[in-house]
């Protein structure tokens, strides 16, 4: 039976729950000058919208949910989703997840590895990520 691409395409955006930011830097930051440390590098948003930031073992549960594994051939630590009319994601693209249902995403922020996957047939935008550590005590 031939796949229904819309359908397919459909029924995975409906489980884009989330509200994702992807934001942009454009220059450098300012320094303060009482302390000598940067401060926040200035960016800019690129997409704001449903999408959804899915982990290894999350990238497995929406293939069993859909029928179909759209994503295993680049499987990542960490997988932004996002709709098809979505914009590209490139290398270094700061990822949030503003709203969610699932506790863990809330203040975590993720850096896009690599331009958004590209194909011929897309049923959705897929980019990998790797979390961003802003904390020291995180490292260990």
């Amino acid at each position: 039976m031939p796949l229904d691409l819309v359908q397919a395409r459909n029924d995975l955006e409906a489980l884009l729950t989330d509200t994702v930011r992807v934001s942009r830097t454009i220059g450098q930051p300012a320094l303060d000058p009482e302390t000598g440390e940067p401060g926040q590098t200035p960016t800019s948003v690129v997409y704001e919208g449903p999408g959804a930031v899915l982990s290894t073992h999350g990238q497995i549960v929406l293939g069993q949910l859909l029928g179909v594994d759209w994503l295993s051939e680049g499987s990542a630590w960490y997988r932004l989703v996002t709709p098809v009319s979505a914009p590209i994601a490139l290398p270094g693209d700061l990822v949030e997840v503003l709203t969610n249902g699932a506790a863990g995403l809330e203040g975590r922020t993720w850096l896009a590895d690599d331009s958004t996957e590209a194909s011929t047939v897309e049923i959705c935008r897929s980019t990998r990520l790797t979390e961003r550590i802003t904390i020291a005590a995180s490292a260990i």
